[in-house]
């Protein structure tokens, strides 16, 4: 059974990963330059966006670098009532992904891929896993269902 969450295989794509998010890091650090928010003195709907991106990537383990302008955008960012509010709420929702997790691996539930998250397990080698997906009917795409 090819894994995406065990293995030689699974190390290469969470590789890619993390390498693929120190890119998205370095150019959303380089939008974000000296000011203190994406649009410039003030908070505004650019930091709302980028929000759950640098969230996600800080529980996963990926955060920006410890004192760079990304990281402490995070922070103040992350101080804010309504986006603390947001990342709660993730959190809460991260708590239960295990579960899913098992969900999909019992059959409970096929895995979706569609077109960003398709293309992303061909580029970073996960053809094997979408393969032995459909071979083992544990996926499906977006239409016809």
């Amino acid at each position: 059974m090819v894994s995406p969450g065990r293995g030689a295989l699974a190390d290469d794509m969470r590789h890619v990963a993390a390498t693929d998010t120190r890119v998205l890091q370095a150019w959303l650090t380089k939008r974000l330059g000296d000011a203190p928010w994406f649009g410039g003195e003030t908070f505004g709907r650019a930091d709302a966006a980028v929000a759950p991106m640098v969230n996600r990537s800080v529980h996963y383990g990926l955060g920006p670098v410890a004192g760079s302008p990304l990281a402490l955008w995070h922070e103040r960012v992350s101080a804010r009532p309504a986006i603390a509010e947001t990342f709660a709420e993730f959190d809460a929702a991260a708590a239960h992904m295990a579960q899913a997790a098992d969900h999909y691996r019992s059959g409970g539930r096929r895995r979706e891929y569609r077109d960003h998250r398709l293309e992303w397990m061909i580029r970073s080698g996960g053809v094997p896993v979408v393969l032995e997906g459909l071979r083992e009917d544990n996926i499906r795409f977006s239409w016809p269902g």
